[in-house]
C-alpha cells in the first residue's frame, strides 16, 4: 500500500513538472506574441506619423475619417438603446452614407499618396466629389 501512494505521488509530481513547463512554455509563447505586436504597432504608428507629417490634406482625411466612425458609432448606438428602428430608413441612409464617405475617402487617400498611373491629383479629386454627390443624392432619396 505503501508502494502505490509512492507511485501516485511520483506521477503527480511529473504531471504538475509537466503543466508547469506547458504553462511557462504558454507564457513565452504569449510574451513573443506581445513583443511581436508591440513592435508591429510601433513600426506602423511610426510610419503613419512620418506620412501625415508633411501633408495637411492626409490630416483633413483622417480627421474625417474618425468623425464618420463616431457618427456612425452614435447612429448605431442610438439605435439599440432606444430599441426601435421606426424611420428604419432613415437610420440606414445616415449609417449608409457614414460608411459610404469613409470608403470615398479612403479611396481619395490612397491616390493621394501613391497617385495611379494616368490619373493626376486633380481628377482623383474631381471623382470623388462626383462619386460623394452621387452617393448623397442616392442616400436622401432613399429617405423618401
Amino acid at each position: 500500500m505503501g508502494s502505490k501512494n509512492t507511485t501516485e505521488m511520483k506521477e503527480k509530481k511529473e504531471s504538475n513538472k509537466a503543466a508547469t513547463s506547458t504553462a511557462s512554455a504558454t507564457s513565452a509563447k504569449t510574451q513573443y506574441i506581445a513583443k511581436d505586436f508591440q513592435e508591429a504597432y510601433t513600426t506602423s504608428m511610426k510610419s503613419y506619423w512620418d506620412q501625415i507629417a508633411s501633408n495637411n490634406k492626409l490630416k483633413l482625411i483622417d480627421l474625417f475619417c474618425a468623425f464618420l466612425v463616431v457618427v456612425g458609432i452614435i447612429q448605431f448606438a442610438f439605435v439599440c438603446l432606444i430599441r426601435d428602428n421606426y424611420p428604419f430608413n432613415a437610420f440606414l441612409a445616415g449609417f449608409i452614407i457614414c460608411v459610404g464617405q469613409f470608403v470615398l475617402l479612403i479611396s481619395l487617400r490612397l491616390q493621394l499618396l501613391n497617385p495611379f498611373e494616368g490619373i493626376p491629383k486633380n481628377r482623383a479629386f474631381g471623382e470623388f466629389v462626383l462619386a460623394s454627390l452621387i452617393l448623397h443624392f442616392i442616400c436622401i432619396h432613399f429617405i423618401n
